[in-house]
């Protein structure tokens, strides 16, 4: 996925998890972030951002001129636009990206689709069979493995129940990490900062739903779902 118009900035402060201020060419401006997780570790002041810019803003209704959407972490660009990593499916299973890595071509792909409690990012039909995928979009690392999530999400622990569900149903599914950078070694999910939702993630992939975690190559304009990583799931991999 891209963007259309890109700037670069210096992040200064966040006043809440709506927005933030930046400075852009020396002016100090209130821009949208286009994630409301902590990114603690990511949004840092003096850190070097990349914004999306809205030159047609006030037609648009819009209260700002520029959406935050990748950082730089040292020298490793992160795209933390929570909205992309949806985008990015669902162009990867358009393109043969699924099909490649599972040997599976998706059919009748749809978005949004609701089963009974949740509403899944993706469903597809495979050789007739019906599919349903939930899409994680993972920002945070540490020492080259990225975890999932950055804060307790009740929300995604309900998503791998249903998932989970709909296997016993009759049904495939799948969670896919989307992790939004490059030179990962592995994932992992994060049971320092959500054990339920590593829990959850334990019992469904015990119960069928398949656990898909891919990097992505990622350019201050875009990026593109790359390669498959290794997932590991215990909490005795993770602690250890």
């Amino acid at each position: 996925m891209k963007y259309q118009t890109i700037k670069k900035g210096i992040f200064k402060t966040r006043p809440n998890r709506f927005v933030a201020q930046v400075e852009i060419d020396g002016q100090e401006h209130t821009v949208h972030v286009k994630n409301t997780g902590r990114c603690r570790e990511l949004l840092i002041p003096g850190a070097s951002v990349i914004l999306e810019y809205h030159p047609d803003a006030l037609k648009q209704g819009r209260k700002t001129q520029y959406s935050l959407v990748a950082v730089y972490k040292e020298k490793l660009l992160i795209n933390m636009d929570s909205q992309a990593p949806n985008l990015a499916a669902a162009q990867w299973l358009l393109e043969g990206g699924f099909e490649k890595a599972t040997g599976k071509k998706p059919e009748q792909i749809r978005r949004e689709v609701t089963f009974g409690q949740s509403r899944f990012d993706l469903a597809f039909s495979l050789k007739g069979k019906p599919c349903f995928m939930e899409v994680k979009g993972v920002t945070l690392e540490n020492n080259g493995t990225a975890m999932f999530p950055d804060a307790p999400t009740q929300r995604g622990v309900k998503h791998l129940e249903e998932l989970a569900k709909a296997v016993k149903e009759g049904f495939e599914a799948y969670v896919l990490f989307v992790i939004q950078m490059k030179g990962i070694a592995g994932f992992c999910p994060n049971y320092e900062t959500h054990r339920e939702f590593g829990l959850a993630l334990e019992r469904a992939a015990a119960a069928g739903v398949k656990v898909l975690a891919y990097d992505c190559l990622v350019q201050e304009d875009g990026f593109s779902i790359d390669q498959a990583v290794p997932v590991v799931l215990g909490e005795e991999a993770f602690f250890s």
